[in-house]
């Protein structure tokens, strides 16, 4: 799901935003320190985001169509009906979405305050911050279709594997009275009307459709593109500083270490999904296994702060540290699957 998180603080420091204040002071550093790879490192991204334009541009404009009309709504579909049905969908939903995780914790809070199953909530939050339409495409374009479907498959197992073990435990001291007094419904993306009524496909028809389908291509470029820029520098610099022979030593080879190992570097390394695919297209460049590729993006995908922050926000910490508990387990089992494949 898109991060929307914007930079927030008193006087000048609310209009700097991070992404492209670390572009400047590391393009700075690099004029200062190593001027002869200055040119190859803005020639490298530049190009990277011209390769990666089509997708881009696809991809916000879908994100635009599904604001726009409003498909939003649809996500209260996968918490209706048996609770099984639920976790499935909840999954599905979750990971095919272009719906940001903190975006709708006003949203989890009202269905979890009425009574909605953990399991259910807990298999949309894993598979959410996972895969979008634009991380999909960006992804394909970047590490090959066949890791972007495989990615997916794992976001939505990941979320029906979460969602069916918090059901089975739903009576345990881990899962019992799951929710704080008071939630927290703050976030990246700030607070939002629970989402209702049903989908106006031909949004074009309505002038403040009009406007939301405008705002939000606008706002998803230019986060794509100051993410993707930040990634493509520092991908230029791994593949200019990093050695190859280092990478391959830690995270390279076979067997079940690199992709344990992938999992715990991912889980807190991890900031980003969109920045995330350049940098793991420089890791296996330079030996990154594909398995440990698989349980880094997992593992980060699900414990990255915008995800994190959702969770938190609703949860109590016992429950909080079985959503990462979920998600290294996760990893690790998509990146063994994803290797055997590979």
């Amino acid at each position: 799901m898109a991060d929307t998180t914007q930079t927030t603080g008193p006087g000048w420091r609310a209009r700097i935003d991070g992404a492209w204040a670390a572009i400047v002071v590391i393009l700075v550093l690099l004029a200062l320190l190593d001027p002869p790879q200055l040119v190859p490192s803005l020639r490298f991204a530049a190009q990277a985001l011209l390769n990666t334009a089509p997708f881009i541009l696809f991809a916000i404009l879908a994100i635009g169509y599904l604001k726009a009309t409003g498909a939003e709504s649809l996500l209260a579909k996968a918490f209706e009906g048996r609770e099984t049905r639920m976790i499935v969908f909840a999954a599905m939903l979750g990971g095919l979405s272009p719906f940001c995780s903190c975006e709708v914790i006003p949203f989890i809070a009202a269905l979890l305050a009425v009574g909605a199953p953990l399991s259910a909530v807990m298999a949309f939050w894993l598979a959410s911050p996972l895969m979008d339409p634009a991380m999909f495409l960006i992804t394909a374009g970047t590490l090959g279709t066949g890791f972007a479907v495989a990615k997916t498959a794992a976001a939505v197992a990941l979320g029906m594997m979460g969602g069916f073990v918090t059901r089975l435990a739903a009576g345990s001291a881990i899962f019992a009275d799951p929710l704080r007094e008071k939630p927290q419904v703050g976030g990246c993306c700030g607070v939002k009307k629970p989402f209702s009524g049903q989908p106006v496909w031909r949004f074009w028809t309505d002038a403040p459709r009009r406007d939301t389908f405008r705002a939000a291509v606008l706002e998803n470029a230019a986060f794509l593109l100051k993410w993707l820029a930040l990634a493509y520098v520092v991908e230029s610099l791994m593949l200019a500083y990093v050695p190859a022979e280092w990478i391959a030593g830690v995270l390279g080879g076979s067997g079940l270490m690199p992709i344990v190992l992938g999992a715990f570097v991912g889980a807190p390394a991890y900031l980003n999904g969109y920045a995330a695919v350049p940098l793991v297209d420089a890791l296996l460049a330079q030996g990154m296994a594909n398995g440990a590729a698989m349980s880094f993006v997992i593992a980060g995908g699900v414990s990255s702060i915008p995800a994190a922050i959702a969770v938190w926000a609703l949860v109590k910490p016992r429950v909080f540290g079985a959503y990462l508990g979920f998600a290294v387990t996760g990893a690790v089992l998509a990146g063994l699957a994803w290797q055997a494949i590979a």
